[in-house]
């Protein structure tokens, strides 16, 4: 039965390296005739063709996918808009195989650990699915268990995303993707230790313990591996369903702010943010408040990174070229002529755009998907001319983050005061502070942390 599995999985390999390759190959032979030959370059056609080559594998790299199609111009529009379209739910694995990958991380023993344990998963994604179950004191749990072999198809993806980025950087040098490839490669990596996974849920819990309007599961590590995650189950309801009964306004906005203050209460007092505002990674309960689900991309920045998002926000607001220049040299920019940071300040302008009016407004206001994607397209034409850019590794999750929620808020058509929310998160900021608290949370949960070179 080993070898039987063992020759099932090299075959499922083999299949997923000549799907996505046959998809690259059609790229770089497209891309080689464009060079040599003059053709145009049917971007359309082809991301189209290579959107459901990845949509098949259901896997590491289809999520890294999903995530770069966030990113403005980390892919041609063409690409983005296909990605986009990627769904997160993967086919779950039957009862047969759970109950080997449970007797495999639990023992032979593993279902009189628990009251009860569901069959059937309740949800499955791109790394693994997650199964409801009792504990025998009576708690309501979520199982979530990792599919096999997922060392090995991040691995494999990570080859065939760097080919991705080759055949991108052919096509266009306006952004040089070997910093976002080196973060991609790490996040991902650390999203298959549901070990390391289990401390930053545990960390949000401490960061985010005077919020009682953001819940966060309690782990419970006695029925917990680094391929098993275990934790209380979290109710309420996806943000789309929710939508859908026509909340009034003082709701959205309720839930909006309760939103603003998971994601970025974190990041300004502890250094650390969800890197991943995907609609499935939290519920929305009854009363508006926020219920976090998924803890396996979390990103710890240097206390001085964080100082500098403020301190552009402040060179923005006060036209100060030489704080934005040091704000951008802290993220890890280099080379900037006055032309370049013109080019970024308009990204910049962009995403700060919602925080400089004291006033309750409305994200699209200023930040609607059109009017971004107009603003993307100038910055890349700008970059172009100016002969690219490398954008800085800490730089991809930052921005990720608020483009998503950005995404999330004018879901909710909320009109809140962001100027406002903002300054009461900053208005006591300091970095010797930040330092003082990042080391104790994370000393406090276990987590070994050295910042990026």
């Amino acid at each position: 039965m080993s070898d039987f599995n063992d020759q099932a999985s090299l075959t499922g390999k083999l299949k997923r390296y000549a799907k996505v390759g046959g998809a690259m190959s059609g790229l770089a032979m497209q891309l080689a005739s464009s060079k040599v030959l003059g053709t145009k370059i049917d971007k359309g056609k082809h991301s189209v063709e290579l959107k459901e080559a990845l949509g098949g594998l259901k896997g590491p790299l289809m999520k890294a996918a999903q995530l770069l199609a966030t990113i403005p111009e980390a892919l041609p529009k063409e690409y983005a808009q296909e990605l986009r379209q990627l769904q997160s739910n993967a086919p779950a694995m039957g009862w047969p195989f759970v109950k080997r990958r449970m007797r495999g991380e639990l023992g032979s023993g593993w279902s009189s650990k628990f009251e009860s344990f569901d069959r059937e998963a309740s949800a499955a994604a791109s790394l693994g699915q997650v199964h409801k179950a009792i504990s025998l004191d009576g708690r309501k749990l979520a199982c979530k268990l990792q599919y096999p072999d997922m060392e090995s198809a991040v691995e494999a993806d990570l080859k065939q995303l760097q080919l991705i980025f080759a055949a991108y950087r052919q096509y266009d040098k306006a952004i040089d993707p070997r910093q976002i490839f080196k973060e991609l490669s790490d996040r991902l990596r650390e999203e298959l230790d549901y070990t390391r996974e289990a401390r930053h849920a545990q960390l949000y819990k401490l960061m985010l313990a005077d919020k009682e309007n953001v819940e966060v599961p309690e782990i419970v590590s006695e029925l917990s591996t680094k391929r098993l995650l275990t934790m209380s189950w979290l109710e309420g309801e996806p943000l789309l369903t929710r939508l859908e009964a026509n909340p009034s306004l003082e709701e959205r906005n309720n839930i909006a702010t309760n939103m603003f203050h998971a994601w970025y209460q974190p990041f300004y007092n502890y250094g650390a943010i969800h890197g991943d505002p995907h609609l499935g990674n939290y519920l929305i309960k009854q009363d508006g408040s926020v219920s976090l689900l998924d803890f396996g991309c979390v990103r710890i920045f240097r206390p001085d990174f964080v100082e500098a998002v403020i301190n552009l926000y402040k060179a923005l607001r006060d036209g100060d070229e030489e704080l934005a220049v040091a704000s951008y040299e802290t993220w890890g920019f280099t080379n900037l002529t006055k032309e370049m940071l013109e080019t970024l300040n308009l990204w910049a302008s962009f995403v700060y755009a919602p925080l400089m009016e004291d006033k309750p407004r409305l994200i699209s206001e200023t930040n609607s998907g059109e009017y971004g994607a107009e603003v993307a397209g100038n910055v890349h034409a700008e970059l172009r001319k100016l002969g690219g850019v490398t954008i800085p590794r800490e730089f991809v999750f930052m921005d990720r983050a608020a483009i998503g929620l950005g995404s999330v808020f004018m879901h909710l058509d909320a009109e809140v005061n962001w100027h406002r929310l903002f300054h009461e998160m900053i208005e006591t900021f300091s970095v010797e502070d930040l330092e003082k608290r990042q080391a104790t949370a994370l000393e406090a949960v276990g987590l070994d942390h050295t910042f990026d070179d």
